[in-house]
């Protein structure tokens, strides 16, 4: 079933994403950017875990998750277990939200219009897994070249 395909892919990145929060071995280095970097490590993280919990536990999962898209991109200094904190409960939204959903659901119109047109829910939920691993590479190379 490609629920638990598309659930398996979002835990494995997650886990990976948590795994790069924790490899920084200077928490303030997760706040670094640097000419043309724009995005700091910390506020990419904060960017995924508030766009995978908008999209798929407040609208597919009704969570009570409210977002604040600007916060995602203007707060510095969270620390770094608090960010490992909000990767872990989105894990388990995950685990909880993706199972309930059926193979009939997936075929159904996404309840948003994200882009310029409607498309079906698994069409979104692999976008969703494709922008995680875009900025989850970010992550990568922003660690690997500011964390020194």
């Amino acid at each position: 079933m490609i629920t638990e395909s598309i659930r398996s892919l979002f835990s494995r990145d997650l886990n990976k994403l948590k795994t790069e929060i924790e490899a920084y071995q200077n928490e303030e280095n997760l706040w670094i950017i640097d000419k043309s970097i724009a995005n700091s490590a910390g506020n990419l993280c904060l960017h995924l875990v508030g766009n995978i919990n908008h999209f798929i536990g407040a609208q597919l999962g009704n969570t009570d998750y409210v977002r604040n898209r600007e916060l995602e991109f203007s707060l510095k200094d969270v620390p770094k277990t608090e960010l490992i904190e909000k990767i872990e409960a989105t894990i388990a939204m995950i685990d909880s939200v993706l199972p309930q959903l059926s193979e009939d659901d997936l075929k159904k119109e996404y309840p948003l219009v994200v882009f310029e047109s409607k498309m079906t829910t698994d069409y979104f939920l692999i976008h969703l897994v494709a922008h995680l691993d875009y900025h989850l590479g970010q992550i990568n190379y922003h660690r690997r070249l500011l964390d020194n």
